[in-house]
């Protein structure tokens, strides 16, 4: 059985909408990726570890706990051996109380690729690779998040781009959430069941192709 960790924010949390309700785990792309691979012969479990409102490397003013450096090291020993990391955040950088770009964003995941490879795992434990992935670009935020999230699709401009930059000179594989989805036209950040769906499904199909990822079980 191997464990991969989805570290993420609301767009993997599965929140509905302009709703605070949550689609069931069958619904969300991390469980419909680990449907997807246990269809491939895959023994598979994911883990979520996806919270609303989570920056890269920055705190939100106004609730506690949404750095995604802060326990970060200690999330990756409490789970480990881990066979991946999925690394999904970013959107969060660009609320209306924040000045950064996509750069800034791009400089968080870094750091925490760092912490995950520095992390305090047991000996023999290995260190788990880590897939980085862009989030669908943001688009015209509407409903109760507008306010929040003004301006923010100008901030993310090129976001893709300087992930996949980070994430070649960190030697870490890297994916394009973009180029299978869309984010919601509902409220222009998250995504709705069936973008999740493709997005779980074309994950699937490349976490089975990365070198190292345990090939299909025989039946």
């Amino acid at each position: 059985m191997q464990q991969i960790l989805v570290y993420s924010d609301s767009a993997s949390w599965g929140i509905v909408p302009t709703t605070r309700q949550r689609l069931p785990f069958d619904a969300r792309w991390p469980g419909v990726m680990e449907i997807a691979l246990a269809e491939r012969h895959h023994r598979v479990r994911v883990i979520e570890d996806c919270l609303n409102g989570r920056r890269t490397v920055w705190e939100d003013p106004f609730k506690p706990g949404r750095n995604g450096l802060a326990g970060l090291a200690q999330r990756i020993e409490v789970n480990s051996p881990l066979a991946l990391v999925m690394l999904m955040l970013g959107n969060n950088d660009f609320q209306s109380m924040h000045p950064h770009t996509a750069w800034h964003a791009a400089q968080g995941i870094a750091t925490l690729v760092a912490a995950i490879r520095q992390a305090p795992i047991e000996p023999g434990m290995p260190v788990p690779p880590i897939l980085v992935i862009a989030p669908p670009p943001i688009l015209i935020p509407r409903g109760p998040i507008a306010a929040k999230f003004t301006g923010a699709a100008a901030k993310a401009a090129g976001l893709a781009d300087a992930y996949r930059n980070v994430a070649s000179e960190l030697g870490c594989p890297f994916f394009d959430a973009g180029s299978v989805t869309a984010a919601s036209a509902v409220d222009g950040i998250h995504l709705d069941a069936d973008q999740h769906e493709r997005l779980g499904k074309a994950l699937a199909a490349f976490v089975a192709g990365l070198p190292g990822f345990s090939p299909p079980i025989e039946r």
